[in-house]
């Protein structure tokens, strides 16, 4: 036996000459590598998801951090307000005018925040209207 060849499969001889696959295995094998590419996708998309939402949420605690220190500014702007105006006008009517001011701006801010909301469409709505046509279509192929 010095001079033989050792026995191989037969269905390896091919893919051992001349690296021919069966078209299943080949299907196998691109089934099989697309199934572990979109499971790493998936598994890249959790972790970019997490991180951001990390970032996310440190973004936000900075945010309402302002937001309690701008309201704590605004207050001692009034009341410093409200004592310069005192000084000229007396407290009680300083007090009212700052109020008012007050009054003022808000209102001004929750209508333009009013029409801000108006201008949202209903959630989903392009969605809604693509799948009523999907369904159409379905129902009616050729039309």
């Amino acid at each position: 036996m010095s001079g033989s060849h050792p026995v191989e499969d037969p269905g390896t001889t091919s893919r051992a000459n001349g690296g021919e696959r069966s078209i299943g295995e080949i299907v196998g094998s691109i089934t099989t590598e697309f199934s572990t590419l979109v499971s790493k996708e998936v598994q890249l998309a959790k972790t970019e998801l997490r991180e951001d939402a990390k970032k996310a949420g440190k973004g936000a605690g900075m945010f309402a951090g302002a937001a309690v220190a701008g309201l704590l500014f605004l207050m001692c702007l009034s009341a410093l307000l409200v004592l310069v105006l005192g000084d000229l006008i007396g407290y009680g009517w300083a007090t009212l005018i700052v109020t008012l001011i007050w009054g003022i701006v808000a209102a001004v801010l929750a209508m333009r925040g009013k029409k801000e909301f108006q201008k949202i469409p209903p959630p989903l709505e392009k969605t809604t209207i693509t799948l009523k046509e999907d369904v159409q279509w379905a129902k009616h192929p050729t039309s």
